[in-house]
C-alpha cells in the first residue's frame, strides 16, 4: 500500500469524514482505502499503489470543507526515485538539507553569524497590527542608536526569533517584513503572542522545511506522471522527445503569407527591438518549451512582460514565476506598468511595500465576501462566548447547544464566503504571479495555466522550478546561464549537478535550436561590454547607440578628467608585496592593500563628482567586504560581494579580486560566471585591480588582461601617483 499524506484539514476532521473524501473525490471503492492516521492538522492515508499515482492528482488541490488542500505522496523520495531523473534530484534535495541544518546548528554555536545570516542583542521596540491580520514586531539593536550590521535578512526571508539570556527560550517562526539601517520588522501568523518584557532576541534566516518538501513532492508527481499532460512535458524536458513549435496562426504577431519574414521585421512602433521582438514570437509559438537567453542590460524581463501580456491578449492564463520575492516583485511590476492586473501569491511580507495591494491575502480581506465573513466569524464568537456565560438565570434545556450549533453553522458560513472571495479574485486573474515554491494547492486548488514563465530560471535549482510546471501546459524560462547560478549550500550536491538549472540542461540537452539571443544591451560603454561578449556570447552583443560610448564625464556635476572619461581601467598589483590573508575565525580571503587602493579610487570617483548612489564596490570574498565597508564608510555607497549585485547596475564600479599568491592559487574566481556578473554591472566605468602574475595561471583571466592591455586600460600599481 502507498501511503498519502493530506493537508490542511480541520483539527476536528474525522476519519470517516476523509475517507468519504477521499473514497469520492478520488472515484475509488472506500473498501479498497486502507489505514486513515490523523496527525493534528493533517492525514495519512493508506491507498493501493496501483491508485496512488491517479489519487494524489485527484486529490491534490482539491475541497475539504470549502478549503482546497495539498495532496502528496507520505513517502515522496521513495515515489521519484520511481524515475531515475528525479531519484536524483530528491537525494540532492536531501544532501542540501542537511547542509542547511548543520549551517544553522554552526551559526548558533558561533553567535552572530558571519555571513550575515544572523542578528542577535534585538529588542523589541515596537509592536502593530497589519499584512492580513498578522503581529508585525519591530526589532532594533539593544544599543537603540546604533546601525544594524550588515545581514542577509531581506524583506520575505524566513526567520527564527529566539530569545536569549534565558534557560527557557522562546523561539517563534516568522518572516521578515521590512528592513532599515537601524531597524527590522518581522511578521508571525500568531495574533496575539505574548512576549517577555525586556527580554533580548535573536533572529536566524531559517531553513525552509516546506518549501523542500513541495519540491520533494513535484519531483515525485513528475517522476510518476502517465497519461497527463505532465507525463507529455516531461519526455521533452528530459530529452527523451524532441520540442515542437507551432507556426503562427493568422492575424497573430510573427504570421506571414510566406513564413519568410524576420520576426519583428514588421513591427513599427514596438517597444521591443527586433531580437527581443524574436523571441518573444519564437516562444509564443513552442508547443512545449522555449528558452529566452538574454545577456546583462539586454532587457530580459522587457521581454518576459511582452510574451505575457501577449499571451494574455489572445485569452490565456500564466503563471509567472521566479526563484526570489525580489525577482517575482520586478516581474510583478513591468506587468503592472503594461496595463495587467496580476495577483501575486505568497506571504504579504514576503512583497514590496508598493506592491502588496495585488497580494492575494489583501486583495481577499478587502473582497465584499470576506467583509461578511467576518461579520459572520464576530456573531459566532459573540453565540460562544453566550453559550459559556454562567448567569443567575438558569437556561433553558438545549438553550447552550443550540447556540453552540448557531455558531458553529456561521462559522461554517464564514469559511464558505472566505473561499469564495479567494475564489473570485483568482478566477478574475489572467496572470497570478509566485516564487516558485510559493505555487501551492492549497491557495490555487485544481487551477491549471496555459503558459508558465519562468523568469530568472538559471539561478534556481531544478526542483524547485517543476513546482509550477505541475500544472503548467508549456513553459517558457528566461535568464541567463552565464551568470551566477542556483545557490547551493552542499558541496557534493553541486558537485552531483544540484547547481544546474534546468534552463541550463534544455539549453545543453537540445543545443541554440530551443532558444532565442537577446543581443542588444542597454547598460554598458562598448568597451565595458567587450570582453564578455566575446568571451561568453559567442561576440554578439551590439551596445545600444544610447550607450555605446556614454562616460562618467557626461553626467551632472561629474569633472572632466581622464578617471571619468576612460571607461575602463585595470590597476596591476603584481610585484607590489599586495599578499592575500585569510580572515581569522572564517576561510574568507581578504587583501588589505588592496583594498586600501581600490577604497583610493572610490574616493577618487567622489571626489569628482560621481555620486555615492551611483558606485558600487564588489569583491568576491565577504572578508574583503567588511574590509571595504571599513575603510569606506560613506552614506549611499554599497559595498557588497557579487550575488547581492546580480541583475543590477551601477553608473561605475570598483572591482577588487583579491587573490595574490605564489602558487597562482584563484579558489571560487574559477567560477568565471561570477566574474562576468561583477564586470557588466557597470555602466559608464569599470575599475578593476588584481594580481596579473595570480590571474594569469587561469586561462580566462589571462584572456580578459590580454583584453585590457588591447583596449589601452591596463596599469600597474607602480604607475600610480603617491
Amino acid at each position: 500500500m502507498a501511503q498519502l499524506h493530506i493537508e490542511p484539514l480541520p483539527r476536528n476532521a474525522t476519519p470517516g469524514e476523509v475517507l468519504r473524501f477521499v473514497a469520492g473525490t478520488g472515484k475509488i471503492d472506500g473498501k479498497q482505502i486502507g489505514k486513515i492516521t490523523l496527525l493534528g492538522s493533517a492525514a495519512r492515508v493508506e491507498v493501493p499503489d496501483g491508485h496512488a499515482v491517479r489519487l494524489v492528482a485527484a486529490l491534490d488541490g482539491a475541497t475539504f470543507r470549502e478549503r482546497p488542500v495539498r495532496a502528496r505522496y507520505a513517502d515522496a523520495a521513495k515515489r521519484a526515485g520511481s524515475h531515475e531523473h528525479f531519484d536524483r534530484l530528491a537525494r540532492l534535495l536531501h544532501l542540501e538539507a542537511e547542509a542547511e541544518r548543520e549551517q544553522f546548528k554552526l551559526r548558533a554555536v558561533r553567535g552572530v553569524a558571519e555571513d550575515g545570516t544572523a542578528l542577535a542583542k534585538l529588542v523589541v521596540i515596537e509592536e502593530d497590527a497589519g499584512l492580513g491580520g498578522r503581529l508585525i514586531l519591530t526589532f532594533a539593536s539593544i544599543n537603540k542608536g546604533m546601525p544594524l550590521p550588515p545581514n542577509r535578512l531581506q524583506p520575505g526571508a524566513p526567520v527564527v526569533l529566539t530569545q536569549t539570556g534565558t534557560n527557557r527560550p522562546v523561539s517563534l517562526r516568522g518572516v521578515v517584513s521590512d528592513r532599515a539601517e537601524r531597524t527590522i520588522s518581522v511578521a508571525f501568523e500568531q495574533p496575539d503572542l505574548d512576549l517577555p518584557d525586556d527580554a533580548t532576541w535573536r533572529l536566524d534566516l531559517s531553513p525552509d522545511e516546506a518549501s523542500r518538501q513541495r519540491q520533494l513532492a513535484a519531483l515525485a508527481r513528475a517522476g510518476t506522471a502517465e497519461g497527463d499532460r505532465l507525463a507529455e512535458l516531461r519526455t521533452v524536458l528530459l530529452g527523451e522527445v524532441e520540442p515542437t513549435w507551432a507556426s503562427p496562426e493568422p492575424g497573430e504577431p510573427g504570421a506571414s503569407a510566406t513564413g519568410g519574414r524576420p520576426p519583428g521585421a514588421d513591427a513599427p512602433g514596438s517597444p521591443l527591438n527586433p531580437p527581443q521582438l524574436a523571441a518573444v514570437e519564437f516562444a509564443l509559438s513552442a508547443a512545449d518549451v522555449a528558452v529566452i537567453h538574454g545577456p546583462p542590460g539586454t532587457g530580459k524581463t522587457t521581454t518576459v512582460v511582452e510574451l505575457i501580456r501577449r499571451a494574455v491578449a489572445r485569452g490565456e492564463k500564466v503563471l509567472a514565476c521566479a526563484p526570489s520575492n525580489a525577482a517575482v516583485d520586478n516581474l510583478l511590476d513591468k506587468l503592472l506598468a503594461v496595463g495587467l492586473e496580476p495577483v501575486r501569491l505568497g506571504h504579504p511580507a514576503r512583497v514590496a511595500p508598493r506592491l502588496r495591494d495585488r497580494a492575494l491575502d489583501l486583495m481577499v480581506q478587502s473582497h465584499p465576501d470576506a467583509r461578511q465573513a467576518r461579520k459572520f466569524a464576530r456573531e459566532a464568537r459573540a453565540l460562544f462566548r453566550k453559550a459559556d456565560r454562567w448567569t443567575k438565570a438558569k437556561p433553558q434545556p438545549g438553550e447552550k447547544q443550540a447556540l453552540r450549533a448557531e455558531g458553529r453553522d456561521l462559522l461554517a458560513e464564514a469559511r464558505k464566503l472566505e473561499q469564495l472571495a479567494v475564489e473570485r479574485v483568482l478566477d478574475s486573474a489572467a496572470v497570478v504571479c509566485a516564487t516558485l515554491t510559493g505555487v501551492d494547492s492549497e491557495t490555487l486548488g485544481k487551477r491549471r495555466f496555459d503558459l508558465a514563465v519562468l523568469d530568472e530560471a538559471c539561478q534556481s535549482t531544478e526542483p524547485a522550478s517543476w513546482v509550477p510546471l505541475l500544472r503548467a501546459d508549456r513553459v517558457v524560462l528566461a535568464g541567463d546561464p552565464c551568470q551566477l547560478p542556483p545557490t547551493v549550500l552542499s558541496p557534493e550536491a553541486a558537485e552531483r549537478g544540484l547547481a544546474v538549472s534546468l534552463m541550463e540542461r534544455v539549453m545543453a540537452q537540445f543545443g541554440p535550436g530551443v532558444s532565442r539571443l537577446l543581443t542588444v544591451q542597454y547598460r554598458m560603454h562598448a568597451a565595458v561590454m567587450g570582453f564578455s561578449s566575446v568571451e561568453f556570447y559567442g561576440g554578439e552583443l551590439i551596445a545600444d547607440e544610447s550607450v555605446i560610448g556614454h562616460r562618467l564625464c557626461d553626467l551632472p556635476d561629474v569633472r572632466a578628467e581622464p578617471l571619468t572619461e576612460e571607461p575602463v581601467k585595470f590597476i596591476d598589483t603584481a610585484g607590489a608585496g599586495y599578499d592575500e590573508e585569510q580572515e581569522e575565525d572564517t576561510e574568507s580571503r581578504r587583501n588589505p592593500q588592496e583594498a586600501a587602493l581600490a577604497a583610493k579610487y572610490v574616493r577618487a570617483l567622489l571626489d569628482a563628482g560621481v555620486s555615492p548612489t551611483g558606485i558600487a564596490v564588489i569583491a568576491p570574498y565577504a572578508a574583503q567586504v567588511r574590509r571595504l565597508r571599513d575603510l569606506l564608510p560613506v552614506p549611499g555607497l554599497e559595498i557588497d560581494s557579487v550575488d547581492g549585485f546580480q541583475g543590477r547596475e551601477k553608473e561605475a564600479v570598483v572591482l577588487s579580486l583579491v587573490r595574490s599568491n605564489p602558487e597562482g592559487e584563484i579558489g571560487f574566481l574559477a567560477d568565471v560566471r561570477r566574474t562576468n556578473v561583477a564586470l557588466t554591472r557597470a555602466r559608464r566605468k569599470l575599475i578593476v585591480v588584481g594580481d596579473s602574475a595570480t590571474l594569469a595561471n587561469h586561462e580566462f583571466y589571462g584572456r580578459m588582461l590580454g583584453y585590457f592591455e588591447q583596449i589601452g586600460a591596463y596599469s600597474s600599481v607602480w604607475e600610480e601617483p603617491e
